[in-house]
């Protein structure tokens, strides 16, 4: 059931259009990736939700609260470059941002140390920001995201800039998270959506390309793949191959294609025979299997 709704949300800078009618529904303790690359529109989309941004046009409700209720209690947000102050010690800073969500003083002390716990910050808790690691510095912005225990937690490109460990260790992170929060999380990279995500969104040029269930998108798009590399143009030799039953797509380049397929075997066999009939000069043949990254090529590439 949803319980975060977006409908037709839009915001407009001059003449230019940067989210287009943007609408989609989460649901109460899913994970959630916002996939699209840089320009996209993600992190306009995310300061919108968080009421930082104005809209142009477009609602954002949630479940059990009024149309026109204040939402910023209700979420949590990391932004794509948080700011620290570096003189501070992560258990300061937690604590200072405690005290901004008007949490009682125990309830800022008693969270503050659990959150370090939890984010494997405790053994730094008094060393200054200024020293941490880039991973140490999302885990403890990711702390103070959720200090106030929101519903939504809205997370903008939680990895782009860290180091595979740090990645990995912010990528676990939310997976732990997505256990007791609903997570909206802003990526350009195929693999950190399918790594921790439940449902996935397609974004670009301001627009929603596709919404469903990761794996929807899985058992629909992870189809067989013969990628196929000739001496020269591929097309006029190759293109009849279209009309083949069990052809799904062919997607050429100028000297190779990759077409997807139903059954592999029965295709594969009758694929080779023709080469050989054509005498084509053939450079490669490969079986592979098609991805969320190649449905994600297709929508970018339009």
């Amino acid at each position: 059931m949803s319980f975060f709704q977006v409908d037709q949300l839009t915001k407009v800078y001059g003449d230019n259009k940067v989210v287009d009618s943007v609408s989609f529904s989460l649901e109460e303790g899913r994970c959630v990736a916002l996939l699209g690359p840089n320009g996209a529109g993600k992190t306009t989309t995310l300061k919108m939700l968080t009421h930082l941004l104005k809209p142009t046009s477009g609602t954002i409700s949630m479940s059990g609260f009024s149309s026109d209720s204040d939402l910023r209690e209700q979420i949590g947000y990391l932004p794509q470059y948080p700011v620290f102050h570096n003189w501070m010690s992560g258990r300061e800073f937690l604590e200072y941002v405690g005290k901004l969500a008007h949490l009682p003083k125990a309830e800022v002390k008693a969270r503050t140390s659990e959150l370090l716990e939890v984010m494997g910050l405790s053994d730094a808790a008094n060393r200054r920001i200024g020293k941490y690691s880039g991973g140490m510095k999302q885990r403890l912005g990711i702390a103070q995201a959720i200090i106030h225990k929101p519903k939504l937690l809205l997370l903008d490109e939680p990895v782009s800039a860290l180091d595979p460990f740090g990645r990995r260790e912010v990528l676990e992170l939310i997976r732990q998270l997505k256990k007791d929060t609903t997570i909206l999380f802003s990526t350009h990279v195929l693999n950190d959506a399918e790594e921790v995500s439940d449902d996935v969104i397609i974004i670009h040029n301001g627009e929603i390309k596709v919404a469903d269930k990761l794996g929807n998108l899985q058992e629909k798009h992870q189809k067989p793949i013969i990628s196929i590399q000739t001496k020269g143009p591929i097309q006029t030799y190759i293109q009849h191959w279209e009309k083949w039953e069990d052809v799904l797509e062919v997607d050429y380049e100028e000297d190779s294609a990759k077409v997807r397929l139903n059954d592999i075997e029965k295709t594969k066999r009758a694929m080779l025979q023709d080469i050989v009939e054509q005498n084509i000069p053939l450079t490669r043949f490969e079986v592979e299997k098609s991805s969320l990254e190649d449905l994600f090529v297709k929508v970018v590439r339009g």
